[in-house]
Parts: C-alpha cells; structure tokens; sequence
C-alpha cells in the first residue's frame, strides 16, 4: 500500500502543470492580453478571424477567450469586424498607445471632479513628460499656418 502512495506522489511531481512561483502560472495584468491581441491584429496581413488571432497568441488561450477578448476590443473602439459567413472577421483600428489613451479616457470620464483628476496627474508627471505633454498640448493648440498667399 505504502509503495501505491509513493507512486501516486512521484507521478504528481512530474507533471507539467504550472505551479505557483513557476513563470507560466503568472496571471496577466489588467490589459496585457488586450494588447496583445492587438498587436497580433496589427501584424496581420488583412481582417483576421479569431482562429486566427488565437493561433499566433502565446500560451493556451481558449478561443471562447480570445472571443471575450475581441469583443471588448471591438465595444472600446479598438477592433471593427465585419461579417463573413456565421462568423467575424476583425482588425485593429487603434495602436496599443491608442488603446492606453481609450482606458485613460473611459477612467477620466468616469471622476465627478475631472478639474482636480487631471491637476493630480499632471503634478506627479516626471519633468520628461511634463514638458512632452506641455509640447503636445501647444501643437494641438496651435494655429494651422494660412494657405492663402
């Protein structure tokens, strides 16, 4: 019986399975698999299906996933699809960058003092993107040039 136990425990040693502290057991962070099924868009030559995108994403997605994925990509704006046959075909409308501006965005709109957000956020902005954001802003303000003349 004793050898039995000792068979059983060996065996579950062996496994493959990911174990906590192991890399392949880390969860992703709020965003991270969005980004990634955006960059995979991004790369691909025309309208993907979701077979597709799921195929060329690292690890063991689930399409259901990959699916949940698209669909909120596609509620931000991020993905347009389009129909073919019982299922869609999709790609990227936004940039990982774009996507980052669409949270940052939906968060903003979602404050009741939108005045006091974002003075918070732009005094604990490093000097470096201080100034980006101060050069951003004046470009955006910025007169167009007269084409007249």
């Amino acid at each position: 019986m004793t050898g039995m136990a000792e068979d059983t425990a060996d065996t579950a040693e062996d496994t493959n399975a990911p174990v906590a502290g192991d890399p392949r057991a880390r969860r992703r962070g709020q965003g991270e698999l969005e980004a990634q099924v955006l960059a995979v868009l991004q790369h691909a030559p025309g309208p993907a299906t979701a077979g597709w995108v799921q195929e060329r994403l690292d690890g063991d997605l689930a399409y259901t996933t990959v699916m949940t994925i698209l669909s909120r990509l596609h509620a931000k704006g991020a993905v347009s699809r389009s129909r073919s046959g019982r299922s869609y075909l999709w790609q990227a409308s936004s940039d990982a960058a774009g996507l980052a501006a669409l949270r940052m965005r939906r968060v903003l709109d979602g404050e009741p003092d939108r005045d006091a957000v974002l003075a918070s956020f732009v005094t604990a902005l490093l000097p470096h993107d201080e100034e980006l954001l101060r050069t951003l802003l004046d470009s955006a303000v910025a007169p167009a040039p007269d084409r007249e003349g």
